[in-house]
């Protein structure tokens, strides 16, 4: 299915001058992204951003930069309305086994899935609230994700950010 709409993100202030990257998910893994597999994590809603990034502790935040996308993507897969296992993914490969999610984000993406819609499964998430997953991505159709920058705020490189103190 094509989706087309606006997806939030929040960042670590470091990153900032890189919003379109999924090198961080690749590095670490995500709940649907295998380690070494670059992805692009979206909230739908800016409720649900939140959420994801608090844990569920809606009081507790490292600092963060806040980003808007305008997405329009082909080849997405829907699994909103699926029951879809909230696998502890985490735990499962902290144990050395491969979690059911990536299982199932090997498979679409072998069959050519840029991307899946799946519900949040942050704590505390409405039955409304989901997240837009995205293996290909980039500045063109069919798979186009822009951070909206019009005032080109977000810094240009690593040397735009100041660790001064």
């Amino acid at each position: 299915m094509r989706w087309q709409g606006v997806g939030y993100r929040a960042h670590d202030p470091r990153w900032t001058w890189t919003p379109l990257s999924g090198e961080g998910a690749a590095a670490k893994g995500g709940r649907f992204n295998p380690v070494g597999v670059p992805a692009l994590y979206l909230a739908l809603t800016v409720e649900g951003m939140f959420l994801e990034m608090g844990h569920g502790f809606g009081h507790r935040f490292d600092p963060l930069t806040i980003c808007s996308y305008a997405v329009d993507v082909d080849d997405v897969v829907d699994m909103r309305g699926e029951a879809i296992a909230s696998c502890a993914w985490r735990y499962e490969m902290a144990m050395g086994r491969e979690p059911a999610s990536w299982a199932l984000a090997k498979r679409l993406i072998a069959d050519g899935a840029a991307g899946i819609l799946v519900p949040s499964f942050a704590n505390g998430a409405r039955a409304d609230m989901a997240n837009l997953v995205l293996w290909r991505w980039g500045a063109a159709l069919p798979h186009r994700v822009v951070v909206h920058d019009q005032s080109g705020r977000l810094p240009k490189n690593p040397a735009s950010w100041s660790l001064g103190g």
